[in-house]
């Protein structure tokens, strides 16, 4: 959780690195992922720091990243990725606000996680984690670090066991490999 100035800097450095951006500040036109990123930082540092002047930034950020939630497709609550978040690029993403994900997360399009049945639990998820096109992850569920989830999977069990690739509907282990070459390790 990003509580003082040096996390806000630390995490938007990973976020950047885990991005493959090198430049320094985003454009004025594109870079529409940088820039929600870049809010939903700063966003959840004011959120969480309290005072007078950091709520009145909150606001101002809350509306920045609402406007580039609705222009991204994203629906990402705050306080619940890690340092390094990587979301490959603007298609709806969907989180519910009480998972919590890892450091090293990189995200594409169509990912839904959340809880099931009215439930307020949501699965929380480890650190260096690929998490592929199409994939829904749901319920009361922990997914271990350094896996792989493949394009299109249906998560609704946990994996404990660092390192697979796991697939399918519902998903189920089908390798050794981890999520190495896949996730920039940024934090």
């Amino acid at each position: 959780m990003i509580q003082t100035k040096a996390d806000l800097k630390f995490y938007l450095q990973a976020d950047k690195a885990a991005l493959k951006i090198e430049k320094r500040f985003p454009s004025l036109v594109g870079d529409r992922v940088w820039k929600f990123q870049r809010a939903l930082r700063r966003c959840e540092y004011h959120r969480n720091r309290g005072g007078l002047i950091s709520r009145m930034l909150y606001y101002w950020h809350k509306l920045r990243l609402e406007s580039l939630s609705a222009k991204t497709g994203f629906s990402i609550p705050l306080n619940c990725f890690g340092p390094g978040l990587s979301i490959a690029h603007a298609g709806t993403i969907v989180v519910h606000h009480n998972a919590r994900i890892g450091a090293n997360c990189r995200l594409h399009v169509c990912v839904n996680i959340g809880a099931s049945r009215g439930s307020t639990r949501a699965p929380r998820i480890g650190a260096n984690v690929y998490i592929a096109p199409g994939v829904k992850i749901f319920g009361d569920i922990e997914i271990a670090d350094d896996i792989a989830i493949g394009a299109n999977a249906v998560v609704n069990k946990s994996f404990l066991e660092p390192g697979i690739t796991i697939a399918g509907v519902p998903a189920r282990k089908i390798s050794a490999r981890d999520s190495r070459g896949l996730v920039i390790r940024a934090a």
